[in-house]
């Protein structure tokens, strides 16, 4: 035990929690130079829950195995701790030490020692009277287990390591409002020009190295101007006029844009050239009424997909959707009340045709809309499909990285969210699968992302999302 004392006091010793090694197996690399400490009753919680098909069991699974990895890689003693650098290439430098020895500590009275919660906040308790010079934390994902060790004078911590954003206020929106002296400022050596009935900027200038392709610009005033970024080549940008689909000719579906941001919205479900895209906002603000009414277009109208394919996350999250009798489409169906609400609105945009002509119009849209469960997504490829995946803030990073990769040619691949409402327990507006993705696709050029503002649903509701 003395080589462990060794270590420089500036070397912390992170003691793991069950839920962060469930919630990402590879944490165990994730702490650079410090030393990591596996409590055996991590071990314990890891084996009872390795069983079944969940996200959970899956990962419980996959920090076993690494540990195994660790462990039998190593000429060095379990008891002076396992270096990482080899087995983790060089992203950690620590040491990992596992519970060698039975550890007696008192605990008040009020903590019942048969809790596996209690029993780790002891071996910490343990630790850090042990190695009284350098700080002994505590990972975990568990508030409550923080703040009980806090009550006890330990230090304890969240795991940050897979958050995107430490601030969800810092999340790419997508749009920028362009200063008044823009034109000014970023006017000289402009070059213009027209192409069908678009107006297109090349345009350099200090603004210019911060914008990102695909970013939609606005300036408000007497003169509106709205425009995105359609190419960046170092220092100077080309900048392209928008089709303004808040006028009833280009209206989508019988659908026109109420705000501006739905107007961007729309023009990047329009368009053919964005692969991939994001749109977040609170309730009520239309993300799924305008994905559907842009996908119907694109696939009765100007026939460029094939069909819709429209996906959820069902909480309690990636379990099974049950053993009910009916397809899977008629056991998805309690979970897409929105995609039937959405349906009526856009029926009775449909125009002439009466009663008759709207229910056969509600068939053939019907035979085009696929509803299916995440469940059976692994291993499919959609080719030439408009996916759209609803609730996405509740996947995590690796459910959105197995969803997008299903992705075939001619597929375009829409996730709609509200990262204020996540029903994943361990999910944070930090960690989401839907704030990942927006952070890693912004800036490529056949991806694009909105933000949302206005709500569009009613007087009732915008008052109502205001006060309560």
């Amino acid at each position: 035990m003395a080589k462990r004392s060794a270590r420089s006091p500036r070397t912390k010793l992170f003691v793991l929690d069950t839920n962060v090694l469930m919630h990402d197996p590879t944490s165990l690399y994730r702490f650079e130079e410090h030393d990591i400490f596996i409590p055996m009753m991590t071990l314990e919680e890891l084996d009872a829950n390795k069983k079944g098909m969940s996200e959970v069991a899956r990962n419980a699974r996959q920090a076993s195995r690494m540990m195994d990895d660790i462990v039998t890689g190593s000429a060095d003693g379990i008891e002076n701790g396992i270096a990482l650098d080899p087995p983790s290439h060089g992203l950690a430098t620590g040491k990992m030490f596992l519970q060698t020895e039975a550890i007696h500590i008192e605990l008040p009275e009020a903590l019942p020692t048969f809790k596996g919660d209690n029993q780790i906040i002891g071996v910490v308790m343990h630790l850090a009277e042990r190695e009284p010079k350098r700080p002994v934390i505590l990972v975990s994902k568990d508030i409550n287990m923080r703040i009980k060790a806090r009550a006890l004078g330990l230090e304890a911590q969240d795991y940050f390591n897979d958050k995107v954003l430490e601030d969800s206020d810092l999340l790419y929106t997508g749009s920028r409002e362009l200063p008044p002296d823009f034109w000014d400022t970023h006017g000289k050596d402009m070059e213009s020009w027209k192409e069908e009935s678009h107006t297109y900027y090349r345009l350099k200038g200090p603004l210019a190295v911060e914008l990102l392709q695909n970013e939609f610009l606005y300036q408000d005033g007497e003169a509106p101007f709205q425009a995105w970024v359609t190419q960046k080549n170092g220092k100077s940008v080309v900048v392209q006029t928008l089709t303004d689909y808040s006028h009833a000719r280009h209206s989508v579906w019988g659908i026109a844009a109420r705000n501006r941001e739905q107007n961007f919205a729309l023009n990047l479900l329009m368009n053919p050239e964005i692969d991939f895209v994001t749109l977040l906002g609170q309730a009520g603000t239309g993300k799924t009424l305008l994905t559907l009414a842009s996908a119907l277009t694109q696939v009765l109208e100007t026939k460029r997909y094939s069909e819709v394919i429209m996906t959820r996350v069902t909480v309690p999250v990636g379990e099974d959707i049950g053993f009910l009798p009916g397809t899977e489409e008629e056991k998805m169906a309690p979970w897409m009340g929105a995609l039937e609400d959405n349906l009526d609105v856009l029926n009775g945009t449909t125009g002439e045709g009466g009663d008759w002509g709207r229910a056969a119009t509600r068939d053939l849209i019907r035979s085009r809309i696929k509803i299916k469960s995440l469940n059976f997504m692994r291993g499919r490829t959609f080719i030439n499909k408009f996916l759209i995946i609803d609730e996405a803030q509740n996947l995590t990073p690796k459910q959105m990285k197995t969803l997008i990769t299903r992705a075939g040619p001619g597929t375009k691949v829409v996730c709609l969210g509200n990262i204020a409402q996540i029903d994943t327990p361990y999910l944070t507006e930090g960690s989401s699968g839907l704030t990942f993705v927006v952070d890693r696709f912004k800036g490529w050029g056949h991806s694009g992302h909105i933000t949302l503002q206005r709500g569009e649903r009613s007087r009732l509701a915008d008052h109502a999302a205001e006060v309560l």
